[in-house]
């Protein structure tokens, strides 16, 4: 009113509100996260990106919570502006030895709380793509914001094996003989149907997908995460 009382016009005052968001970080460590084919495995690329993520809320000032799960909750720490630091702590301490179930655990963490936020899942995603989507619908039904990182081996995308080889399943311990150089086609046939499939849904329910490899560089894999979002963000 100051300014129309000195200038005889009609003004529109117009300012960004500050928001804190509930970011809830859920984290895959079953047994098949301790894979890696060279130095870093996917654990260890999964709990840096995770870390990561929860700095970067921190400084916007968003409550960070986590819950690192196998075939059940292992963590839980709630969202709060203060846990950063927990949360840390919780990510080094982690370790990948048990069986997974992600599907089951997620339809179990349903009640995440009424208040919207953002819901970021770390997985190698190793389950069947219409169990893990049905799982994973409650919560943009809810009014939250889901994200995906899918955390694979260059190994697991490209099966560079030679002759033949015997392969073991971290999570139950069966030992099978493969000839790689057979098996490789149709191998990668499979992997990029499980990828195409388990993207598409999630898409079409309106959650985010994003495909990382253990060798992408951590800030690359971020920049591109982010600046997408943002751009998101900017459409809406």
């Amino acid at each position: 009113w100051r300014l129309y009382a000195r200038t005889d016009r009609y003004f529109l005052k117009q300012y960004d509100a500050d928001t804190n968001t509930n970011v809830t970080i859920l984290l895959d460590v079953s047994a098949s996260m301790d894979y890696g084919s060279d130095a870093v495995t996917k654990l260890t690329y999964a709990k840096a990106l995770a870390a990561c993520l929860a700095y970067l809320a921190s400084r916007q000032r968003d409550r960070i919570g986590l819950t690192t799960c196998d075939h059940e909750v292992v963590t839980r720490i709630p969202p709060s502006a203060k846990h950063l630091d927990l949360v840390l702590h919780a990510l080094d301490r982690s370790q990948a030895t048990r069986p997974g179930a992600i599907a089951r655990v997620l339809t179990a963490l349903q009640d995440l709380g009424r208040r919207r936020g953002l819901v970021v899942l770390i997985s190698d995603a190793y389950e069947a793509p219409d169990a893990l989507a049905a799982a994973a619908r409650p919560f943009c039904a809810q009014g939250h914001d889901l994200v995906m990182f899918h955390v694979l081996d260059p190994q697991e995308l490209d099966f560079a094996f030679d002759d033949a080889t015997v392969f073991e399943d971290l999570e139950s311990g069966d030992r099978q003989p493969v000839h790689s150089d057979a098996a490789r086609e149709e191998y990668r046939q499979r992997i990029r149907a499980h990828i195409t499939d388990l993207s598409q849904r999630l898409r079409g329910m309106g959650a985010e997908y994003v495909q990382v490899t253990t060798t992408q560089p951590l800030d690359a894999a971020l920049a591109q995460y982010l600046g997408s979002r943002a751009a998101l963000a900017r459409t809406r």
